[in-house]
């Protein structure tokens, strides 16, 4: 059965940023600093035609090359700035998770895929979701925060609109590249944030003195 179009353009070839434990989600921001002359070389090519690059994880293979996830999430280049030492600092808004459909032969430095949008085109949804229940949530957050003698604001979390608040802690809390990877994966949102809910559930019940568990 034939996939419905996508509701607006996406690049068939995307240009991707290979960078363990960084997580882009859509419709939240993801600033980067740009300093590897490869990549500065991807920022140059981008910002004259679709400004967005796929934001990825490595999979395997070697140090030179590794190999990469099957899934990323593509940002647009949002804001742009150069930074005194001829580097690049960008804010990414992300757009559309995206799954690698083939890595292609090109001549740049940096590597490129065709991406494959059609799986994920519910991101492109606009709107929030008005209800969810984050009772759960925010007792194994606050658990999270608290093994780590960090300061919590239930007014800031019960204020919070729920998606805002899950995307956020995916990204910034510092879950192994794996965890991220299947925060990533996660259906949709209401999926990521029972993906969220147990990772922090599964950290309170690690050995304080051993590793919280991860996924494997």
């Amino acid at each position: 059965m034939a996939r419905p179009a996508l509701p607006v353009d996406l690049p068939k070839t995307l240009p991707v940023f290979p960078l363990d434990g960084a997580l882009l989600l859509p419709g939240a921001e993801l600033p980067l600093r740009i300093f590897e002359p490869r990549y500065l070389n991807m920022l140059d090519d981008v910002m004259g035609d679709a400004r967005m690059i796929g934001m990825i994880q490595t999979s395997g293979g070697g140090p030179a090359r590794p190999g990469l996830a099957r899934i990323g999430c593509a940002g647009r280049v949002t804001r742009f700035r150069e930074g005194a030492e001829g580097d690049y600092l960008i804010t990414l808004t992300g757009v559309c998770r995206f799954r690698i459909a083939e890595e292609l032969a090109r001549p740049t430095p940096y590597r490129q895929v065709r991406a494959d949008f059609g799986p994920f085109s519910e991101d492109l949804t606009p709107g929030r979701r008005t209800g969810g229940e984050r009772t759960r949530l925010a007792r194994a957050l606050k658990t999270y925060l608290n093994r780590r003698e960090m300061d919590v604001d239930d007014q800031a979390i019960e204020a919070a609109p729920l998606d805002e608040l899950v995307a956020g802690l995916a990204m910034n809390l510092p879950f192994s590249p794996a965890e991220k990877q299947a925060l990533l994966e996660a259906p949709d949102r209401s999926d990521r944030q029972d993906v969220l809910t147990a990772l922090l559930e599964i950290d309170s019940l690690s050995d304080d003195d051993g590793p919280p568990e991860t996924l494997q």
